[in-house]
């Protein structure tokens, strides 16, 4: 029986029966491990966290089940019943019939990436992420962004602000050529973008456009099962349809997938790619056993590709999807309800805050968003992510300074959301006093992860 899920307590569909201890610091300790780590929370003990937002990826709480197929891995190094059990569910949740396992979404790009990529060529998105961008540009060719208008305006609460601008894809076509796009690759959802979704109407007008100039269309998948629950929620004609049926259509729209396991697999490591094209299939086949393993395990143990299997199943119930979206928008909501803007409406996996709204006086040459997460850790041991200038910034200046609340999957209960909400409280009545930092030292590529800063007095 379906459960009231707007009533005012958030029922977790879940019994715990395994705990983990976290650890209490004072501010004191947490000022120098902040110094430690250069003002980049990426650098810091996670021992020294006390509430862990930094990413969705790979740091969910796996389920009793799970851990059972976990035992019953088969470890063989070549046609292991653990890789067949789970293609097999992938092929039933996707439709695809080539399915390669990898170690985690970013191998899975970059084996695509460095077949179809290269110099001159042009990748669009509805938003890249950071490691697709990155893959992209690895390559030598260059990632293009193609978010609808409403996406870059924080107070716009159009229900799919993921969408990809479709006009916008047309004009870029024409002026590129299509000979030079090897493919148009659609996030579900936009992580960049504020964690919001896409519609099946624009998933179809995509797929018209890539039918129309004989294109293949890509997702970039890592979260089809909360965008499936956000389309059955918000899109008209889909509120009958089982989340299942919806994400099915999805991938029946694509051509090819990429997927971090990490995100909606429910597991702490793993990937997957899909693809039609078999000879493709076939190039990414050989590249897969000269960089990540044999066919059957793909870089992963038996135990994982079982984890993985009895995950993407248990992403899919929608009594899950219900409270893991509904628990992002009580954190959302409340934080709108203390002044503070984020982009909205709430997204799936995290809440995105508007980091330029919060301290105005800090330039995004200054990284606020940065100046937010280092904060934030100061006064309550959180520990978030920047996704602005630090992420994106440095060829160009993106549209948005955001700090992301990113929450693992059944990891954190309500009262830890609400102290996440003290704190938040608290710095906001003191966010005149933030400052600015610099960057002293930063790697060529994905600089986010290992760049080190010093505060601007």
């Amino acid at each position: 029986m379906a459960l009231p899920w707007r009533m005012r307590t958030i029922i977790e569909p879940f019994r715990i029966k395994s705990v983990e201890p976290i650890h209490m610091t004072t501010r004191e300790h947490r000022e120098e491990a902040l110094r430690k780590a250069h003002f980049n929370l990426f650098l810091l003990k996670a021992h020294d966290v006390l509430i862990d937002l930094l990413t969705d990826s790979g740091t969910g709480a796996m389920s009793s089940e799970q851990w059972a197929g976990v035992m019953r891995g088969d470890e063989s190094y070549a046609g292991a019943d653990s890789f067949f059990h789970f293609e097999r569910c992938l092929q039933e949740i996707t439709g695809f019939e080539h399915i390669l396992p990898t170690h985690q979404g970013r191998a899975s790009e970059r084996i695509l990436f460095e077949l179809v990529g290269g110099p001159g060529k042009v990748v669009p998105n509805n938003t890249h992420f950071d490691t697709t961008l990155a893959n992209v540009e690895h390559s030598g060719a260059r990632a293009v962004n193609l978010p609808i208008e409403q996406a870059s305006d924080p107070k716009n609460r159009h229900p799919f602000k993921g969408n990809m601008d479709v006009r916008a894809l047309e004009a870029l076509i024409d002026e590129v050529g299509v000979e030079r796009i090897p493919l148009v690759m659609v996030t579900v959802t936009n992580n960049s973008g504020g964690g919001q979704p896409v519609s099946l109407e624009n998933l179809r007008a995509v797929r018209a456009v890539c039918d129309r100039h004989g294109l293949p269309l890509f997702l970039d998948a890592c979260r089809f099962a909360e965008n499936a629950w956000f389309i059955k929620q918000r899109e008209a004609g889909q509120q009958e349809r089982p989340v299942r049926q919806i994400a099915r259509e999805m991938f029946d729209l694509a051509d090819g997938a990429t997927i971090s396991a990490k995100k909606d697999g429910l597991v702490n490591i793993g990937g997957v790619l899909l693809m039609r094209d078999e000879a493709l299939f076939r190039r990414a086949t050989s590249l897969l056993i000269l960089t990540e393993g044999y066919v059957t395990y793909g870089g992963l143990a038996g135990r994982d590709l079982e984890a993985m299997a009895q995950g993407f199943r248990e992403v899919l119930r929608e009594d899950y999807l219900a409270y893991r979206i509904r628990s992002t928008e009580y954190l959302g909501e409340r934080l709108l309800s203390m002044g503070v803007q984020i982009i909205e409406p709430p997204g799936g996996h995290a809440v995105y805050v508007d980091a330029q709204a919060f301290c105005p006086h800090i330039p995004a040459e200054q990284f606020p968003g940065q100046a937010v997460v280092c904060e934030l850790y100061r006064a309550g041991g959180i520990r978030a992510c920047e996704i602005g200038s630090v992420m994106f910034g440095r060829h160009s200046r993106p549209k948005m300074e955001l700090v992301r609340l990113a929450i693992p999957r059944r990891v954190y209960t309500q009262s830890h959301i609400d102290y996440v909400l003290e704190v938040f409280e608290d710095l906001h009545k003191k966010r005149d006093d933030l400052r600015g930092l610099r960057i002293v030292e930063e790697p060529e590529a994905l600089r986010h992860f290992t760049a080190k800063f010093e505060e601007i007095v």
